[in-house]
């Protein structure tokens, strides 16, 4: 009776191996249907419930008294119970297996043959599924135990305190609170305890390659393996990858053993450039111990895995590199990656007078481009360092520009060719908003690079600030996940797992075309800069530095030990690289200058050679052009009856045929006709930014959509001529920051083309404030860089409230270089003079000829200067903002002021009012004057160039009106708008006067404030004066806070008041 019974229990669960795996929490990984209902005539009575239980024990009686009394079947399985095995074998199955079905026994072959294809044990494959989990634990979790920090102090991820309740949950333990890493060695131990299973022989799943050719082994051995390949001093995240192909090409370059063995000849290497990464900043530490320079010690690996990167990218074909980084090893990196002339970086600790033009910059923020010979693989390689501010990842997307362009006009469309490398620090990366705007471009079709490299210096430490106080993630990297980039973080104190980690990443990147990060985990051997004190906020990790040996030394003394290399070599390679170094200071020291040029970044070869700098091109273009390219951009596509367009944009494309056939042109068909004979002329056009293909006021329609068909378009100025240059329009991601950036580092690649970003409203150009101050406004004074790049900013108050009326105007106009109290020399080349002096250009255009031409100009000026341009909103449909074709026809020109044409221009004697004014504000005005009929008594002249003001026309116009009182109006409030630039500069165009002190005889504040001396008299002014001094009034809003109201009715209330003071006699 009781084995009866106990056959029950048999039937009834058994006891897994793996249970430590499972808890009464654990989320399953398949779930089972609780019932199963058989086509059997009492389908609800259970399994041995009372009569079938009795059944058992009757038969089991009767096989005691008689084994052939009963069923050979029942025989054969009382027997094997009797002898404690399993009691039933089903028969072999002879049905074929069904899709992603294994016959069980091939877990284990030793058994099939035992059992010939039959039973195996439900521990057996319990504990090859527990084999399974542990092994994809450590993929997935093994990174959290490696031993990344060379300091041995801090756990990278900030392991010990994020609460694991919350971020995983689905585990639960038998201690909740252990840390990720506690409980996976918790599992570990717990299997090594049971010493027979350690010795048991496992089948390897599909999804490792610790086994190499070997397709099992041992429990303790798999064991090993895991720890080597990912808790030693490799951390590796990519199970979160949604792609099977690209984890297992992770997992195979990482497990298979001997992956990561390299030859004595790599060893050597390593060390001679660790050497000489060490050897540079060691030499300028003594030379100019109190100068900063932001120096690489603690992280000098840096330079080898820089060097590794390269070496293997350009093995598997890339030719050209883009790089951007901080300020950080930035010199380090230009003498001994780029390998830029030595005594050309030492010049910059001289404090020498430069021999060029420009403000200059501090040498850890200077750019350079070099081509040269790469050693290692025979290949000519083209290297760009890209100059950046202080303003950290900021350069991340002029980087991206830069490179996007280069593969573009190399034709490199899938990156094989060319490729940008970021480096970053720790802080930064999960700290600064740029890098995730930047990572969002990564994959969009008009934006991507095809894979980045990116490189994180990893401090683990801010600028004084703890990692534990500057990020809420695990790790500073964990940004890059959102684009599916695998992660490798590795201690920069092993230089052989730091080169491992390079060569997987260079070949990740060719392989896929996508991003990936390194995360070299080292230190900060000084403070934030040589003369910073570090130990005041971080004690215990400083006095710990201080204590630790640097990776050089640690890596020579294994190289000695293992006879890689002797003392003797070590010490030969250092001094060889100390002499180089001794030699280019002595070169150094004869220089009397340096030279800005020297650190150019994008060097444009062949464009300025040959050309006059104060001769611009003609902007004017033949009439048939206008026609051709009217008619093109008002047709529907050739395939028309096909390509089903709107009947919106019917409409808009027959009101376009009638303008062309009128001989004029709206806003949209202006632009269209800039760009399309720019790519007659082989001039190619970008147009990047939010909804520019559609135009966020529905206005400019250069893609056209299939009505019925997906993803079905036609681009009617990419159909224009046969043989014309490329046309690109692309709608953005949702940023301003990081397309801008892309965008000016696109401009830099090539003079030769027209790069446009537009804002959706002219308002959020302010989140891309970094890139106007430090790049665009500043970029030729800093780092002798031209760019050419425009911005199109939708301006003008029409009651659309506070964030859709102001482009900011009068800052992009404070920041303007021209002096205000200087009338420049009077002469033909004065406009382009004007352009040639300042960093750039800002206009506020009010009609499409105008629009025409100063687009055209970017191209026919013999140099660059970004183009800020205020556009409008309601004049793109106003019936008088258009132009006929006579003012872009050939021997016009961009008008830089625009005079009254009214009756009042023809009797200027009789004028008693001039309004100067720029854009919008002059329909306004115009419509006022006529509806008071005082066309005779006031003239509005309006003013198209603000920046570079038009010092020479606004003296001919105020002098043409002798007896008008001057007035400048503007929809803008007083404290906005052009008023406070323009001003100071109507005086000085009135009275052509300027004050001129010589350096000498000046003094600041300070001096006077507490000199005795008295200063000497200033010199008479040199005039050159009217015969009666005018003064220009306002006429606009009052001052405020807020660039507009959110009321239409005050909107129009204020309008109303504008109007009535410009046309007050």
């Amino acid at each position: 009776m009781y084995r009866a019974r106990a056959l029950v229990n048999y039937f009834g669960g058994q006891g897994q191996f793996a249970g430590w795996l499972l808890t009464k929490n654990a989320v399953p990984g398949i779930s089972c249907a609780s019932t199963r209902n058989y086509n059997v005539p009492v389908a609800s009575e259970p399994f041995l419930n009372g009569s079938s239980s009795q059944y058992v024990e009757d038969m089991y009686n009767a096989w005691l008294a008689d084994p052939a009394s009963v069923h050979a079947s029942w025989d054969s399985f009382f027997r094997n119970s009797a002898a404690g095995g399993v009691g039933y074998q089903s028969p072999p199955s002879l049905a074929p297996l069904g899709k992603n079905e294994v016959l069980a026994t091939s877990f284990l072959p030793a058994l099939a043959g035992a059992t010939g294809g039959g039973h195996v044990s439900e521990k057996v494959i319990d504990d090859h599924l527990a084999v399974q989990a542990i092994i994809r634990s450590y993929q997935i979790r093994g990174h959290h135990i490696a031993k990344l920090d060379p300091l041995g102090i801090n756990s990278a991820d900030l392991d010990d305190r994020t609460p694991q309740e919350l971020l995983y949950s689905h585990y639960s333990f038998d201690n909740p609170s252990r840390t990720y890493s506690e409980e996976l060695k918790r599992q570990v131990e717990q299997f090594m305890k049971q010493d027979d299973d350690m010795d048991r022989t496992f089948k390897l799943p599909s999804t490792t390659f610790i086994g190499g050719k070997e397709k099992q082994l041992p429990l303790r051995e798999i064991l090993r393996r895991l720890e080597l390949t990912y808790c030693r001093h490799i951390g590796v995240e990519f199970m979160f990858i949604n792609s099977l192909e690209q984890c297992n090409w992770i997992r195979q370059r990482l497990e298979t053993p001997g992956a990561m063995e390299i030859g004595a000849d790599e060893k050597r290497l390593i060390l001679a450039r660790l050497t000489r990464a060490t050897g540079f900043e060691s030499f300028l530490a003594r030379k100019w111990s109190s100068e900063k320079r932001f120096g690489l010690e603690g992280c000098e690996i840096l330079i080898p895995a820089m060097k590794q990167v390269i070496d293997k990218s350009t093995e598997l074909g890339v030719e050209s590199i883009v790089m951007g980084m901080p300020h950080r090893g930035r010199l380090n990196v230009l003498a001994n990656v780029c390998r830029k002339p030595l005594h050309q970086l030492f010049t910059q600790f001289a404090g020498l007078e430069a021999a060029d033009d420009g403000s200059g910059d501090v040498k850890y923020h200077l750019g350079t481009y070099i081509e040269r010979l790469n050693r290692v693989t025979n290949k000519n390689i083209r290297l760009a360092v890209v100059a950046n501010p202080s303003h950290l990842e900021a350069v991340d997307p002029v980087v991206q520009g830069k490179t996007r362009a280069e593969q573009f006009y190399r034709g490199d469309g899938e990156g094989k060719k060319v490729m940008s490398i970021l480096l970053h620090g720790d802080a930064a990366f999960c700290g600064q908003g740029i890098v995730f705007e930047t990572m969002h471009l990564s994959d969009l079709p008009d934006y991507t690079t095809h894979g980045t490299i990116h490189i994180v210096v990893n401090n683990q430490i801010g600028f004084t600030t703890d990692p534990r106080h500057s990020r809420s993630s695990s790790y500073c990297t964990d940004v890059a996940r959102v684009v599916n980039a695998p992660i490798f973080h590795v201690n920069s104190d092993d230089p052989e797992s730091v080169m491992h980690v390079c060569n997987m990443a260079a070949e990740w990147r060719s392989t896929f075309h996508k991003d990936v990060v390194i995360d070299i985990v080292c230190y900060r051997r000084n403070g934030h800069n040589e003369i910073d004190e570090p130990m005041f906020t971080q004690p215990l990790m400083y006095r710990k530095i201080r204590n630790t040996k640097s990776a050089l030394e640690k890596y020579a003394e294994n190289l000695i030990k293992e006879g890689v290399v002797t003392p003797d070599e070590v010490k030969d390679v250092k001094s060889k690289y100390e002499k180089i170094c001794e030699d280019a200071l002595d070169s150094a020291r004869k220089e009397t200058h340096i030279k800005y040029k020297d650190w150019l970044d994008s060097p444009w070869s062949g464009f300025f050679e040959g050309k006059d700098p104060l001769k611009a091109g003609t902007t004017g273009v033949k009439e048939d052009t206008l026609v051709h390219i009217g008619k093109r951009f008002s047709s529907p596509p050739p395939n028309a009856a096909e390509f089903v367009i709107h009947k919106g944009i019917e409409r808009i494309l027959k009101s376009r045929m009638e303008m062309v056939e009128a001989r004029t042109c709206d806003w949209a068909l202006g632009e269209a006709m800039a760009f399309g004979s720019l790519l007659k002329e082989g001039i190619h056009v970008r147009l990047s930014g939010q909804d520019v293909e559609r135009g966020t006021f529905s206005h400019r329609h250069h893609v056209l959509h299939h009505q019925t068909v997906d993803k079905a378009t036609y681009r009617p100025l990419c159909n224009l001529y046969p043989d014309q240059a490329p046309y690109t329009v692309c709608n953005s991601s949702l940023s301003e920051f990081g397309v801008l950036g892309f965008e000016l580092g696109y401009s830099m690649t090539n003079p030769n083309a027209l790069v446009i970003w537009e804002a959706q409203f002219g308002d959020f150009n302010n989140t891309a404030q970094c890139i106007i101050d430090q790049f665009i406004s500043s970029g030729q004074a800093k780092w002798v860089r031209q760019s050419g790049l425009v911005m199109l900013l939708p301006h003008g108050l029409e009651g659309m409230g506070p964030e859709h009326s102001s482009a900011r105007l009068e800052r992009f106009l404070q920041m303007s270089s021209d002096d205000p109290d200087y009338f420049p020399p009077e002469s033909d080349e004065f406009a382009v003079r004007q352009l040639h002096d300042i960093n750039w250009i800002v206009a506020n255009c009010t009609t499409p000829g105008n629009l025409f031409h100063i687009l055209r100009r970017q191209i026919a000026l013999p140099f660059r200067k970004p183009l800020i341009l205020m556009t409008p909103k309601s004049l793109l449909r106003h019936p008088e903002a258009r132009s006929s074709f006579d003012e872009m026809l050939e021997n016009t020109e961009f008008q830089r002021i625009i005079p009254d044409s009214s009756v009042a221009s023809q009797s200027p004697q009789n004028v008693k009012k001039v309004i100067f004014c720029s854009g919008k504000v002059y329909y306004d005005l115009k419509k006022a004057r006529e509806d008071r009929k005082l066309e005779n008594d006031i003239a509005i002249t309006r003013v198209e160039q603000i920046s570079p003001f038009p010092y020479d026309l606004i003296k001919s116009e105020c002098a043409k009106y002798p007896n008008a009182q001057l007035s400048w109006a503007q929809e803008e409030h007083k404290n906005q708008g052009p008023w406070f630039y323009v001003q100071p500069r109507f005086e000085t165009a009135l009275t052509g006067s300027r004050d001129v002190v010589t350096e000498k005889e000046s003094r600041g504040w300070f001096a006077k404030l507490f000199s005795n001396k008295e200063p000497k008299p200033p010199p008479k002014p040199e005039t050159e004066t009217l015969a009666e001094t005018r003064v220009v009034s306002y006429v606009g809003r009052p001052t405020a806070a807020s660039p507009a109201t959110g009321s239409k009715a005050q909107h129009l209330k204020e309008l109303s008041h504008l109007l009535d003071d410009a046309m007050a006699l």
